[in-house]
């Protein structure tokens, strides 16, 4: 039942993204002009970790933008209704599984086109696709759970930058250090700790949000 129920909400997501083009468009739009800038502010003179950097740095703000929009987009009267007809539970798989599936585009559309203006630094791709893959899963898990925190505190946006900051610092920074050893080294000795840590997070918030997020649905 939990499935079905999630597999028909995400669907619902996959259409109204579809039918609200507008919203995607100005996420790439933002994200294409973000990468053009920084490669005219530093026409190809980087470091390895400048490249690193920037990279996280751009497709953190671009989650923030794509995935905030979770349940502010939606009415009082729309959470009414799938109050009625899904579990809470359902809801918030479906919101995680389809920002999941948002980020992962993004997030390659990111690399490519930051590789075509800023080089390709990255010495070992297999790892770093891992890293970029482990971390749209933790971007989109947390800023999820956070959006429909902030959806019970009149949508603030604000709200969504001040408690998601401590909970994606930890991620974004353990992000950071493996993808710095995918530019430097073709090797994964000594990463797969950090990888653990990643996905002990990525674990930890959806296990927390499954739990927590009936409670805040029933407020």
């Amino acid at each position: 039942m939990l499935g079905k129920e999630t597999k028909i909400l995400i669907g619902k997501e996959i259409r109204l993204e579809l039918k609200q083009k507008y919203v995607l468009n100005g996420i790439l739009l933002y994200l294409v002009s973000t990468i053009f800038v920084t490669y005219l502010a530093f026409d190809k003179i980087i470091s390895t970790d400048t490249w690193n950097s920037l990279f996280w740095i751009i497709l953190l703000f671009v989650a923030v933008n794509g995935i905030s929009k979770s349940f502010v987009q939606e009415s009082p009267a729309r959470h009414l209704y799938y109050y009625t007809v899904a579990s809470p539970q359902a809801i918030l798989l479906s919101k995680v599984i389809y920002n999941l599936l948002l980020m992962t585009i993004l997030s390659v559309f990111s690399f490519v086109f930051f590789i075509v203006l800023m080089g390709n630094l990255v010495v070992n791709l297999p790892l770093f696709l891992v890293t970029l893959i482990l971390g749209s899963l933790g971007l989109a898990s947390i800023l999820t759970m956070v959006a429909a925190i902030a959806s019970r505190a009149s949508n603030n946006f604000s709200l969504i930058a001040i408690l998601s900051f401590p909970i994606v610092l930890p991620l974004l920074g353990t992000l950071m250090k493996v993808s710095k050893s995918a530019l430097s080294a073709s090797e994964w000795t000594g990463n797969y700790g950090f990888i653990v840590i990643l996905l002990t997070i990525n674990i930890t918030v959806i296990v927390l949000a499954y739990l927590l997020f009936p409670y805040l649905w029933r407020d």
